[in-house]
């Protein structure tokens, strides 16, 4: 991590990034290639986020829509059939603060009026009207870098070199955001392994990590399930051992926010590494 401590603001929610935050992922979706629609329900919905918050993880983030690689779009009345409840039912009993997954400015306006306080967009923030609703409410906001769309994007993806590519479309993203009133502290910035990226592209962001801190914002990587290829060779126990490697390296180049799966295999590792690393445990 750099030596330089940043500041996150999510609303009324600020983080000093001194030690590595973890972020659980609560998918309410019939597709999730990581839990196959278990907690496709408002009740198991908010009981999965509920014992992320339990086992230490730092944020939630809820999603309704699948962005696995040939994932169908789903419409914005039936995303939010989803994971309304969900965020409002964790909000009523947890103080974890909660990111909503969506692109979808709509989705995001009712999730922030519903407590969610940082908006993950796997579009970057192109969308202006986006922007807006990031710009007005105060709210945090994860910037991806993803090469076309879910569906498509894992079909043929090529780039010269993929690291300064994805730097310079998250240079980019960032400047036009705060251009229109998005305050920058409120961005973290997520190269997106795996999105619109082959196991070798993975493989070379994670070795590069660093060359991302140069933009002066926290760095989120979801290395959780994705693939390395044998750069990052899978444990006796499968894909955690694999996660949990391929996350200390990001943890070691300079992530600050880990979104994983498994959050109580995660936690305490994590932990263990900041304090290795001189950092607050």
């Amino acid at each position: 991590m750099a030596d330089e401590r940043l500041v996150w603001r999510a609303r009324d929610v600020v983080w000093e990034i001194d030690r590595t935050l973890v972020m659980g992922i609560v998918n309410v979706t019939p597709d999730s290639f990581s839990d196959g629609g278990e907690h496709f329900s408002e009740e198991a919905g908010i009981s999965h986020g509920l014992r992320f918050a339990e086992e230490g993880a730092d944020l939630l983030d809820v999603g309704g829509e699948s962005t696995r690689p040939g994932a169908r779009p789903v419409d914005a009345e039936e995303e939010w059939q989803r994971i309304g409840g969900v965020i409002a039912g964790i909000v009523r009993k947890s103080d974890v603060p909660i990111s909503v997954d969506t692109y979808k400015p709509e989705i995001a306006r009712k999730a922030i009026r519903a407590g969610a306080v940082i908006v993950n967009d796997v579009h970057g923030l192109r969308d202006p009207e986006m922007v807006k609703v990031v710009a007005n409410s105060g709210a945090g906001a994860v910037i991806l870098h993803m090469k076309g769309e879910p569906a498509t994007m894992n079909d043929d993806p090529r780039y010269g070199d993929v690291v300064a590519e994805v730097r310079a479309f998250l240079t980019r993203r960032m400047a036009e955001a705060m251009a229109v009133g998005v305050s920058r502290e409120t961005i973290v910035i997520d190269p997106g392994f795996g999105f619109g990226k082959t196991p070798a592209h993975n493989a070379e962001l994670l070795r590069r990590l660093e060359e991302l801190q140069i933009l002066g914002r926290p760095v989120l990587v979801g290395v959780s399930g994705k693939s390395f290829g044998n750069k990052v060779p899978a444990g006796e126990s499968g894909r955690l051992d694999a996660s949990l490697e391929a996350a200390a390296i990001a943890i070691m180049r300079g992530a600050d926010i880990v979104r994983v799966h498994d959050v109580s295999g995660t936690v305490p590792f994590v932990r263990v590494l900041d304090s290795r690393s001189g950092l607050p445990p």
